[in-house]
């Protein structure tokens, strides 16, 4: 299964960019997809994730009330919509299919197919 993430760029603090995520339908159903990021020298961090069936959200609390995800079921395409950005969100973000349970939604383990990254460099 292949995922393409696309949209990552160089914004100055404050600006704005919206990544997308194409995911192959047929793999979706009950499945959740995952936006994670990963700074140099860091571990790979959870952003965000969305249901696709019913859509419910979750967040990392670094990021709530910045960034918002949302999906497109026609085109099958997720969406990250990352605004008020800051310097430490420069990292490489990542999309993700995955069937975690609610206690491990956060959690890189509980996804199986991932994107190749796409590189977000916010500059202050």
């Amino acid at each position: 299964v292949q995922l393409q993430a696309s949209g990552g760029g160089s914004v100055q603090a404050g600006g704005s960019l919206r990544l997308s995520c194409a995911v192959p339908g047929r793999t979706l159903s009950s499945r959740t997809v995952g936006w994670f990021r990963q700074a140099p020298g860091k571990d790979r961090e959870f952003v965000t994730g969305i249901r696709w069936s019913g859509g419910e959200k979750y967040y990392a609390d670094s990021v709530k009330g910045r960034f918002t995800t949302s999906r497109d079921n026609a085109k099958n395409t997720v969406f990250l919509q990352m605004n008020s950005l800051k310097p430490e969100d420069t990292a490489v973000y990542y999309c993700a299919i995955g069937s975690p349970i609610y206690s491990s939604r956060a959690s890189p383990e509980a996804y199986y197919y991932w994107g190749q990254g796409t590189q977000v460099t916010v500059s202050s």
